[in-house]
């Protein structure tokens, strides 16, 4: 067992990084969790001021991280030599004590995706040298560890790192392995099952994770997002995880964050300030959009974050007004203007856009909505402006029959999904079957808690 020095950690959350910085960056959220009483924290809470002596190593000096990988908790845990933290609290713990059967340091770590292999889905797999051990419930699985070769064959021993690709992120569910300045990305599914590639620009990758349906590639105390199918680097600049990732004395911008009243209720999902509007696409991901940030309400496991706009869709930024998806494509309403993204693995802005909402839809006198939503398989674009409604069929483009009246007076937003209408005002939401059955409403349904139903609060 090799000999450490006592350093001195400051138990802290996971930091809030500066909301002016991300709107030009465009990168990471802190880490935080949805339920205050699970291994994650409130976006509020303020830091503990004690430190803590453990004897172990300090997650905060600028040797950065060999692995980082979350659990099927959504905890995730950090790796350096012999040492492992785990989530946002607490100090160093040897590897060994904490992952049965692993002889200290590991070289990669990932959390398998794979919906179709029950058994397999939400694993944790841990690589060092020529084997690989995987857990599930923070236990061994039985008949591991085993060789690197036989568990993903073509995966060469000795890696750098690795993280899972989810299929609509990737072109099957996969598992992306770096050694050497070299991409293995390996998928069951395809024949080959290894597709070797470069990707210069990248750079190497000392660790690696997927992080809200986003990948971060980090190079000792350095990272940058990339795209998962190009390689592409998608941050600016290398950016420090004392910044971002993990929170250290003096680093990061938490406290004055935190300070301010305005952002606070911003991102707080749970401070019952209404969304301007929701919507969910055709990967059916909902998102709920307040003040030129968004929540996603799918990753749950992966914890709640407000990101700014501009983090999914390039060169978005303010109020959305109205949003909904239709044949693969994504539609923004703000103000007179409507913006259009295509959505493939990423999302992509669509030429000639914003134009104005008269020119793309032909609706006498509606120059902006207060809420649009479209159902699933449907081409009925549905328009709500005060307490009309309007039906646009999006095949043509062109307004279908006269406006109706419906019983809201005012709506700020509009969702359909598999599960039915939802119409949403400050806080509450209304649920109909399907615009029939709002359209024949004489009195509105109960009305429900938007952050309790939608936002686990």
């Amino acid at each position: 067992m090799r000999t450490v020095t006592a350093t001195v950690t400051m138990r802290v959350p996971i930091t809030l990084c500066s909301l002016l910085s991300l709107l030009c960056l465009s990168d990471t959220y802190p880490l935080l969790k949805g339920r205050h009483n699970d291994t994650g924290t409130n976006l509020f809470h303020s830091p503990d001021p004690a430190h803590n002596v453990t004897g172990l190593a300090d997650r905060c000096t600028d040797e950065g991280f060999g692995a980082m990988a979350l659990d099927d908790k959504g905890v995730m845990y950090y790796f350096r030599d012999d040492f492992v933290w785990l989530g946002f609290h607490g100090p160093a713990k040897w590897i060994n004590e904490t992952w049965q059967g692993i002889p200290g340091s590991i070289d990669a770590a990932f959390r398998n995706h794979n919906q179709e292999h029950p058994l397999e889905h939400q694993r944790i797999y841990l690589f060092k040298g020529s084997k690989v051990w995987s857990y599930l419930e923070g236990k061994l699985v039985a008949g591991f560890p085993r060789l690197i070769s036989e568990e993903f064959p073509g995966i060469p021993d000795d890696l750098d790192a690795a993280v899972e690709c989810h299929k609509g992120e990737c072109r099957t569910d996969s598992v992306i392995f770096f050694k050497d300045g070299k991409v293995y990305v390996y998928s069951s599914k395809e024949d080959p099952a290894v597709k070797q590639k470069t990707w210069a620009n990248l750079g190497s990758c000392t660790a690696a994770v997927r992080w809200m349906e986003k990948y971060y590639c980090f190079n000792g105390i350095n990272f940058t997002r990339f795209d998962p199918v190009t390689g592409e680097r998608l941050s600016p600049r290398p950016m420090d995880t004392r910044d971002y990732f993990v929170q250290c004395p003096g680093r990061g911008h938490a406290h004055s964050a935190r300070q301010n009243a305005t952002h606070m209720a911003l991102v707080n999902r749970c401070s019952n300030r209404p969304f301007e509007a929701l919507s969910s696409d055709d990967k059916s991901r909902t998102y709920a959009f307040r003040g030129g940030f968004y929540f996603c309400l799918d990753t749950r496991k992966d914890g709640w974050h407000a990101w700014p706009l501009g983090h999914t869709w390039r060169t978005l930024e303010g109020v959305v007004d109205a949003a909904f998806s239709y044949r693969n494509h994504m539609y923004f309403m703000q103000g007179s203007q409507v913006t259009i993204y295509s959505a493939d693995q990423i999302y992509i802005p669509v030429a000639g856009y914003p134009k104005p909402i008269q020119d793309e839809w032909e609706v006498p006198g509606i120059t902006a909505v207060n809420a649009a939503f479209t159902c699933p398989h449907s081409s009925d674009l549905y328009l709500i402006r005060g307490n009309r409604m309007f039906l646009v069929d999006l095949n043509t483009r062109k307004q279908s029959g006269a406006a109706k009246t419906i019983i809201h007076s005012e709506v700020d937003s509009a969702m359909c999904n598999a599960h039915g209408l939802y119409l949403f005002h400050g806080p509450s939401y209304y649920h109909y079957k399907d615009a029939e059955e709002l359209l024949a409403a004489t009195e509105a349904p109960a009305a429900g808690n938007i952050a309790s139903y939608f936002l686990d609060c």
